[in-house]
């Protein structure tokens, strides 16, 4: 996903390997750490491999004590290859061999373990970029806002000041009183809650609360008055017998009907996605549950799902699996030979003839699918819930922003249409995970601004641009740093869950029972993903909206909106990251499946795709119509080709039909002119031959005397043409001027008065008979002395 115009802060520091295998696929190339990714280039094709290039802060663990068995290709046993492992939180283990008794993989080594866990937030490479390029339509909270006016089926007023606009109708009000995070730091400055419930009220609830993460609403239906809200878990305490009037009042509230409305009252469901047990060992923390009889016409139901170390784990065991028995492995091996035994499950295979393995990973896939089962039943039932009884739904979990925001960002996604588009997911992605203050700096373990620290100015004021060795958080960390890097690590790794994964996970599920009901694909989703993991833009760094808004992310770095807006413009509606079997009418309304279909199946677009990236791709529908779509784009594009080249030709071939116009034409007019010459020729040859000479011009050389040389010959007859020299013709040559230069002969002064041949029109010779030829004297100069050579006999004259 490498968008044009997004690499312009990319820091190249001297640190490459030359001559490294990547183990995976056994390409020789050059591995470099820059101050965004580790990129690993062929050096055969001389081109970047995916594979092994990943983003900084995708790395989850690095590794350089790799016990690999020996591989043939790799066999030297005088000089044994160097390993490093390096774990992606996008599933991928990728291994480097490294020349033996080099710096090189000390030097990568060294350099990755101080750049992948940076220690401050503008050490990311987030902040790199270039703050007057940097172009953003709308601030969060604004977006946030006008999403509020939609769900109150308003629009949002033209106005600058977030302060003047107000919202509510007969159940609910948008209400401030968190604009300074004093009421809850996590939250948005923004909420809806019930009308009946005061500012003060919620004072008092948020006390209540784990985290003042007091009951809002996050979803709600303008024309039934059903509600989706969420919270933390109450602080009932060791033996759950703590109560609060005013939660159980905002609580009661949310199930409330209008004056108006004689119906019986809504049903209120307080959802608790914990397993029960986790909820009791809570107790010890003064944490809980609550109990239905604090609350009118509630009923708790446990939804068992598990907590983020028992996701991160199955999530690690999957990923191991997965990588041993690919098509393309960290060991260097597919699957389906068996030269090398499993080093994660005793030595078994698939070909060794030991079963093992296959149980294996059923029970290590079985586990992760199950929680994602978990999730999607818990949303599916909460948002059949509201759809067909109009129910008031309460969420929560421990803290009330993993499993709560999976459930209710997972339902809104199935009860609101608009949230199944691209506009929709942002805006559904930008209310419950970033503004409800879904941790993203812990789970995905980069760092955040400190609780009681860094201004906004005292953090421009750190180096976010230039070479990362310059930054003196960086030196800090000292050269290899295996203390620091571990401390560092401590603070970050112990809380990274795949949360965001799992969600994404589950609507990847929806898309597969309902292809026609998202507009945007199943790609869509893995760049997605890619783009949080990356840390490449700012939206999804820190803990909470309070933490963005303190460390400036929203004017100091990208926007991944945009890119993937721009991305998708790109492409056109062609693009991979539409479904192509959208249709908005067949699904305008709430999804709600059936339990009987919500069984998953491994995502292989995500999953398998560095493993085994020809079936990732397979059996995908979407993916099979992406790739006739390709072709058929490049069939249009050559037949566009091909059209302009036949559009040139026909205007060349018009250009010269034009030429050959012009040509006959101007034939044409040479015919004429030569066809009258001719016949101007023939009749002057009449008239000379009339007078009994033959004529031959000639022109001088001399353009001031040029004059034609009349050559005349009087013939005797045929029959004494063969006889000596006193019976020869006699010549006459005779010289006639050009006619320019006998503008004054008498011939033409005789013309003009004297011809009585001349008409009003003029001369009309040859087409009548001229006077002046009518002599063979007039208009000539005879040569006398051939007269007096001329002997004439009676033969010349016949009789009479």
């Amino acid at each position: 996903m490498d968008g044009s115009g997004s690499w312009d802060a990319i820091d190249w520091n001297q640190i490459e390997g030359h001559g490294v295998v990547l183990l995976n696929t056994r390409e020789a190339g050059t591995l470099s750490v820059t101050n965004f990714r580790l990129l690993f280039v062929s050096q055969a094709k001389k081109c970047v491999i995916e594979l092994g290039t990943i983003p900084l802060t995708t790395i989850e663990k690095l590794s350089d004590d790799v016990k690999l068995q020996p591989l043939p290709h790799l066999s030297d046993k005088s000089h044994p290859r160097e390993l490093l492992q390096v774990i992606g939180k996008d599933m991928r283990i990728i291994v480097f061999a490294f020349v033996p008794k080099t710096k090189q993989k000390n030097e990568v080594f060294d350099a990755l373990r101080r750049y992948t866990k940076p220690a401050n937030l503008w050490d990311l490479y987030a902040f790199s970029c270039d703050p007057s390029t940097i172009k953003n339509d709308s601030e969060p909270k604004w977006r946030l806002l006008r999403e509020y006016f939609r769900l109150f089926r308003k629009s949002l007023p033209q106005l600058r000041g977030a302060e003047e606009v107000s919202l509510s109708n007969d159940w609910w009000r948008l209400t401030r009183v968190n604009s300074s995070y004093s009421l809850c730091s996590t939250y948005p400055s923004e909420l809806i809650v019930p009308r009946s419930i005061s500012d003060e009220d919620l004072f008092q609830a948020s006390t209540f609360r784990s985290g003042k993460r007091l009951p809002v609403i996050s979803w709600c239906d303008a024309g039934s008055g059903a509600v989706l809200a969420r919270s933390s878990q109450p602080m009932v305490g060791l033996m759950m017998n703590f109560r609060n009037n005013a939660d159980e009042k905002l609580v009661c509230a949310l199930s409330s009907r209008t004056t108006g409305d004689k119906g019986s009252p809504r049903k209120l469901y307080i959802i608790d996605a914990r397993p029960r047990a986790n909820a009791l060992a809570n107790g010890a923390k003064g944490g809980g549950s609550e109990s239905s009889s604090n609350y009118p016409r509630s009923e708790v139901l446990f939804l068992g799902i598990q907590n983020i170390h028992t996701m991160r784990d199955s999530l690690s065991r999957l990923r191991d699996y997965v990588d041993a028995h690919g098509s393309i492995s960290s060991n260097g091996t597919p699957s389906a030979v068996s030269v090398v035994g499993d080093r994660r499950n005793r030595g078994s295979t698939w070909g060794g003839g030991n079963l093992n393995s296959m149980t294996s990973f059923s029970s290590t896939l079985g586990e992760w699918l199950n929680h994602i089962q978990n999730i999607l039943v818990g949303a599916s039932w909460i948002a059949a819930q509201i759809a067909e009884e109009a129910a008031a739904v309460l969420v929560h979990c421990s803290d009330g922003w993993d499993r709560t925001t999976q459930l209710v960002a997972l339902s809104c996604l199935l009860l609101d249409p608009y949230y199944r588009t691209f506009s929709g997911f942002q805006a559904l992605v930008e209310k419950d995970w970033l503004a409800f203050g879904h941790p993203f700096a812990e789970r995905m373990g980069v760092p955040t601004v400190a609780e009681n620290g860094g201004s906004q100015y005292e953090l421009l004021r750190q180096p976010s641009l230039g070479n990362l060795s310059s930054s003196p958080s960086r030196n800090a960390l000292g050269p290899s740093g295996p203390s620091s890097n571990a401390s560092a690590q401590s603070q970050t790794s112990n809380n990274s869950s795949p949360i965001l994964l799992q969600w994404l996970d589950c609507i990847s599920q929806l898309l597969r029972l309902y292809p026609c009901a998202f507009q945007f694909s199943s790609k869509f989703l893995v760049d997605f993903m890619d783009c949080v993991l990356s840390c490449r833009f700012g939206n999804f760094l820190c803990n909470s909206e309070r933490e963005r808004e303190q460390s400036g992310v929203t004017n100091s770095c990208r926007c991944m909106w945009s890119y993937l807006a721009d991305l998708r413009a790109s492409g056109g509606s062609f693009h991979e990251h539409y479904n192509p079997f959208y249709d908005p009418v067949k699904h305008n309304g709430a999804l709600l499946p059936p339990a009987a279909a919500l069984a998953p199946t491994l995502w292989p677009q995500f999953y398998l795709r560095w493993t085994c990236p020809i079936e990732s791709q397979g059996g995908d529908l979407e993916s099979q119509w992406h790739a006739m779509n390709k072709k058929y784009a490049e069939a249009l594009k050559a037949k566009d080709i091909a059209e302009l080249r036949a559009k040139d030709i026909k205007m060349k071939m018009e250009s010269v039909k034009q030429d050959l116009q012009r040509e006959k034409r101007a034939s044409n007019t040479a015919l004429v002119t030569a066809q009258s010459a001719q016949r101007e020729n023939a009749a002057i040859k009449k008239a000379i031959e009339s007078i009994g000479c033959t004529i031959k011009f000639s022109t001088s050389g001399n353009h001031e005397d040029r004059t034609e040389v009349l050559s005349c010959s009087l013939r005797r007859g045929t029959d004494v043409r063969d006889q000596g020299d006193e019976n020869g013709d006699f010549s006459v040559s005779i010289s006639a001027i050009e006619d320019s230069l006998v503008s004054e002969a008498p011939g033409d002064h005789f013309c003009e008065s004297l011809c009585p041949f001349r008409t009003r029109e003029g001369c009309r010779w040859p087409d009548a008979p001229c006077a002046q030829l009518g002599s063979q004297f007039v208009g000539l100069k005879a040569n006398y002395d051939a007269f007096d050579r001329l002997s004439i006999q009676d033969c010349y004259f016949g009789p009479e």
